[in-house]
């Protein structure tokens, strides 16, 4: 009888230690995510800033904003690139 006890107290020990392992990996894990989706806020953050400084008119942020949303920062990027190209080619003219 002792036998089973002890066998029994070991296995719900290990099934806690088990848990208790398995809590701190998920702990780990919404630490990264929680890093993850604040360097994405402070990207955004930094996009945001960038397109009210060269867009001139509304019509451009709202663009530049739609494309951000809808197609990502890659592309938003992209066309405001273009957006400094077309700017620079216009002033040489």
């Amino acid at each position: 009888m002792t036998l089973a006890l002890d066998k029994s107290t070991k296995s719900k020990e290990s099934n806690l230690t088990k848990a208790l392992r398995e809590i701190h990996e998920l702990q780990s894990q919404v630490e990264q995510l929680k890093q993850q989706h604040q360097n994405y806020v402070r990207s955004q953050q930094r996009l945001i800033s960038t397109i009210a400084e060269i867009c001139i008119s509304p019509m451009q942020e709202v663009e530049a904003l739609r494309i951000l949303v809808c197609k990502g920062e890659v592309e938003c990027r992209r066309y405001l690139r273009s957006l400094l190209v077309k700017r620079r080619l216009a002033s040489k003219k």
